[in-house]
């Protein structure tokens, strides 16, 4: 697993900070993509919808690729399998995503909270489902998005421009 986190096969699509907002942003629109077609077809709205997940998968598969190879497996990798840069990284892209998530969880419980209190709005159950997996699927994959983002260009190697043979 080391071994493939670290090639540099596909190096060109994450070398970067640009390229990996990019590749970040797709597999964001990807997993919206799927979540919507897994939830219809779920709910059994229409045939199409598992047609559009079978269709969604690969390119989700490879963009997700490309955020692992981009942030060397950082995320999934074992902790021996990592130095100690790469162990502290690890441990503040987890804190960085547990708090854009409690966030989206207070946003979301502060919007439901003030719909009702102040608009009278009642929510009933179906509204439920779809959006607690849509926070869980977020919970899952946005230590993959903080961690691809936060991810430093390597440094350009350094020429040596000291006169030859003086």
């Amino acid at each position: 697993m080391y071994m493939i986190m670290n090639r540099d096969a596909g190096a060109a699509m994450y070398a970067t900070a640009a390229r990996r907002r990019t590749a970040v942003a797709a597999h964001i629109a990807l997993t919206a993509a799927t979540v919507a077609g897994w939830l219809g077809a779920v709910h059994g709205v229409s045939v199409w919808y598992a047609v559009a997940i079978l269709v969604l998968v690969a390119p989700w598969s490879v963009a997700m690729g490309v955020l692992n190879g981009a942030t060397r497996g950082l995320l999934q990798l074992r902790g021996h399998m990592l130095d100690e840069r790469q162990l502290v990284e690890r441990d503040r892209v987890r804190a960085i995503a547990h708090r854009i998530t409690l966030g989206l969880l207070f946003a979301g419980a502060a919007g439901v909270g003030l719909a009702t209190w102040l608009g009278g709005v009642r929510f009933d159950g179906a509204l439920l489902f779809p959006a607690l997996f849509a926070l869980l699927v977020t919970h899952w994959l946005l230590p993959s998005w903080v961690a691809c983002l936060r991810v430093q260009d390597d440094a350009p190697d350094e020429v040596d421009e000291a006169p030859h043979g003086h």
